[in-house]
């Protein structure tokens, strides 16, 4: 079964189980997953390819993940803030504000951040993003005719974009929890410059401080 399973990486522990029953050794798939784990195996059919977090790593450079989050002001209004993150070096960039979030808006934000990048824009590669609705393929149009794969992560799998939710756990415990946020204008200003304090003063653990 080990034999198997080094062999053929893309095999997982049941189709391996069905392989050796063809030759007449009967092993339950529990088994077999029992024995590639004591092995030292994954017993997913992925053995061979890199994990999530090595392929991030490793194409770090190109890749840039985008998401959208909330604010409440202190007369119970809802705005919305769309943001884009580069994960090699963690620079953020806010993209807009609003209280009316639509996909014609997302994708005019998405236009206006490549025509602010100039040049650097070529230099997406991978773009991250949820399943919402507001990322239409107007947005996904953007970065795909600059050669870029638009990824979407997996369905209540937040892990999967896991540098851009940190961010907004970060900016909500250092900023906008801590202040009373009277509108849009309000909003932006703050935002831009928290944006400055955490592109070039702030310490990032991911970088080495």
């Amino acid at each position: 079964m080990l034999r198997l399973a080094r062999e053929n990486p893309a095999w997982g522990y049941r189709r391996i189980s069905g392989k050796l029953a063809e030759a007449g050794l009967r092993i339950s798939p529990s088994t077999g997953r029992g024995i590639l784990k004591r092995a030292g195996l994954d017993s997913a059919p992925r053995r061979s390819g890199p994990s999530w977090s090595q392929f991030l790593k490793a194409q770090a450079e190109g890749i840039w993940a985008c998401d959208l989050f909330h604010v409440d002001t202190i007369f119970l209004k809802r705005l919305y803030v769309l943001f884009f993150i580069e994960h090699a070096t963690r620079v953020v960039h806010v993209a807009g504000v609003t209280a009316h979030p639509t996909g014609a808006w997302v994708a005019q934000q998405a236009r206006n951040l490549v025509v602010n990048l100039g040049e650097r824009a070529e230099g997406i590669a991978f773009l991250i993003r949820d399943r919402d609705a507001k990322f239409t393929a107007a947005f996904d149009e953007v970065f795909t005719s600059l050669g870029a794969r638009v990824i979407m992560k997996p369905v209540r799998a937040p892990g999967a974009n896991a540098i851009a939710e940190r961010w907004v756990g970060t900016v909500r415990r250092e900023c906008t929890d801590r202040l009373l946020i009277y509108g849009e204008n309000h909003l932006r200003r703050v935002l831009r410059t928290y944006e400055r304090h955490d592109n070039r003063h702030r310490p990032h653990r991911s970088l080495d401080r």
